[in-house]
């Protein structure tokens, strides 16, 4: 990768900053002084700016239980959002790996990895997403089958891929998804005729969340979580 890049990744500088300490003198590699801020250095590299040596950050991977009423952004001048329930050192390099609308409770995993948040919400992926769905109407055994064998939304030119469904009460069940088209499960559900209520996502592939989790507090994921999703 190229030395500026490196320098803006290791520490809060900007890339255009990062340049300008290199122009300066103020980096160094291996020990001799590099004023190219397009030099290519690998992340071993020994690399320090102004006598500190510098690393890469690690990768990170955080689960958030997401509470209504914020929405899933990285930044939004007129509405909260997930990255605002974070401390501000930690956001740097976060994204949102699977979004939920603003109403939408639950599971949120959050990750610097693109390659890793890429293979939970790729739809050629096979990885299962879990809703807890309060609903309108009674659920009937009918309107189960269909989301089971995949319905039609309006205006989509194909059906949904089919659907597990766990019915706990009349008008509560557990859905399990492997797609993200918009609105999915709302969708799903008025296609069958009734209304979603309330939605509550508490799984995603093998990582469930965490009950300890009050809704807006976070924590790391486990190696075990993070691997199971891999």
């Amino acid at each position: 990768m190229r030395l500026d890049y490196f320098i803006a990744n290791a520490t809060a500088l900007s890339r255009r900053d990062a340049k300008k300490a290199i122009s300066s003198g103020l980096v160094k590699i291996e020990g001799r002084t590099c004023r190219k801020a397009g030099t290519q250095v690998m992340p071993e590299t020994g690399i320090t700016l102004e006598g500190q040596s510098l690393s890469l950050p690690v990768e990170r991977y955080l689960m958030l239980h997401k509470p209504e009423g914020v929405i899933s952004a990285t930044k939004d001048s007129r509405q909260p959002t997930v990255m605002d329930l974070l401390p501000a050192e930690i956001r740097r390099g976060l994204h949102i790996a699977g979004r939920l609308d603003a109403d939408t409770t639950g599971l949120l995993l959050l990750t610097t990895d693109g390659q890793w948040s890429h293979r939970i919400t790729s739809p050629r992926v096979n990885c299962p997403k879990t809703y807890r769905v309060t609903l309108m109407e009674p659920m009937d055994a009918d309107a189960i089958a269909q989301l089971e064998q995949g319905v039609l939304l309006h205006d989509e030119p194909r059906p949904t891929r089919p659907a597990s469904v766990c019915q706990l009460s009349e008008r509560a069940i557990d859905l399990s998804i492997s797609e993200g088209r918009y609105h999915q499960v709302k969708r799903m559900l008025a296609a069958v005729g009734n209304h979603v209520n309330g939605l509550h996502r508490w799984r995603i592939g093998s990582v469930v969340l965490d009950p300890a989790l009050a809704p807006g507090q976070y924590r790391e994921l486990t190696c075990e979580e993070i691997s199971g999703l891999a």
